[in-house]
């Protein structure tokens, strides 16, 4: 299958082109601005699918606009018409389309030429109408607020917000391609305005505040709630601004005579993750919990748990090495500590289902 992707060197483009490139039984066709009017017949005319993502959003005159998409789309469907073929027509129109402004009405006009041929040939074609597309690879500085908010802050850049109240609707880069896969592959006969979702719905405040988090969480160490949703897509798109000088970043490190302890992330509901290191006969912690509770893994070494609970003296041990992949609990109630009962420095993984507050350690010395 041939696949034609005007504008394929813009930020939607490049996006749908790594993921065409997944699927060996498609030849990619790209058309860029560098491309001639007579390039786009020869390409028009060997494809068999056409995603139409080239247009004009800031153009030096309102008269680039009709040019870029509306003209660029009229020429597009006079050659598929040419062609006496069925050639599926997928438009990144724009929500602007409802709106009384040049670059809407361009986009309105380019969706009436569809429409039109469509009519006319019955040539399937698939309208989206997209809100704010954010992702990686976006320009910033440009058309979208997210990429220049990502961007400047991550590279400690100044940001301006005029109206923090200002609301935005948003879709991620990658929900965008999964649905313009799905149209290619399923070439729907009764569906021309297609909708997507999910939409994201933040304020200007919100979304600069959210990003800020992101970025002195490198100090705090206390991750946002990346996992999911709209969390999740943007913290994506924040660190893909980040520069390849900052892809690393140093955190505390606790040294003594026994090794070292490392915090490395905090959660906000969820815990800690950290690792400590320590010395051949060095035996750390001796200590109970009343509620808190930890993970612990050894990664190279040979360590010794012990345990002893607080009221019936009870006791028991437990020896792992990091040849294994074994998770060691406390318990709440007993004492435990660890000890480096090999020739080699002990690494130990830990997670602590709280994070370690000072003023609160939940930490009450109790040999075992």
């Amino acid at each position: 299958m041939n696949v034609l992707v005007t504008g394929a060197d813009g930020f939607v483009g490049k996006n749908l082109i790594i993921s065409l490139k997944r699927n060996s039984d498609i030849e990619i066709v790209r058309y860029t601005r560098n491309n001639t009017l007579d390039e786009l017949t020869s390409f028009v005319d060997s494809a068999d699918f056409i995603f139409h993502l080239a247009g004009v959003n800031r153009p030096e005159s309102d008269s680039e606009f009709k040019q870029g998409n509306a003209d660029l789309t009229f020429e597009i469907c006079n050659r598929v018409k040419a062609t006496g073929r069925d050639i599926p027509i997928v438009l990144s129109s724009s929500i602007q389309a409802e709106r009384d402004n040049a670059y809407g009405q361009s986009k309105l006009l380019a969706e009436t030429h569809l429409l039109n041929l469509h009519n006319e040939t019955g040539n399937k074609v698939y309208l989206y109408r997209l809100p704010n597309v954010f992702g990686k690879w976006c320009k910033p500085n440009y058309n979208s607020v997210v990429a220049t908010f990502c961007n400047n802050i991550a590279n400690n850049l100044p940001i301006q917000i005029n109206d923090e109240n200002a609301e935005l609707d948003l879709v991620h880069i990658g929900t965008v391609v999964t649905s313009f896969l799905d149209v290619l592959f399923s070439q729907y006969k009764d569906k021309i305005h297609i909708d997507i979702e999910p939409i994201y719905k933040v304020t200007l405040g919100e979304l600069a505040s959210k990003i800020y988090d992101y970025k002195n969480s490198r100090e705090s160490l206390i991750t946002e709630r990346v996992g999911d949703g709209f969390e999740r897509v943007l913290y994506a798109t924040y660190i893909s601004y980040i520069k390849p000088d900052d892809f690393g970043y140093e955190v505390k490190q606790h040294k003594d005579p026994r090794g070292r302890f490392v915090e490395m992330l905090k959660t906000k509901d969820s815990g800690q993750f950290s690792f400590f290191t320590a010395h051949p006969g060095i035996t750390r912690g001796g200590h109970y919990h009343h509620c808190k509770t930890e993970k612990f893994l050894v990664i190279k070494g040979k360590a010794r748990f012990g345990f002893r609970h607080i009221i019936t003296d009870e006791m028991c041990e437990l020896i792992t090495t990091g040849d294994e992949a074994k998770i060691v609990e406390t318990v709440p109630g007993w004492s435990h500590d660890i000890t480096n009962i090999g020739d080699d420095e002990l690494i130990v993984m830990l997670w602590a289902n709280e994070n370690f507050d000072p003023e609160t350690p939940d930490t009450v010395a109790y040999k075992v």
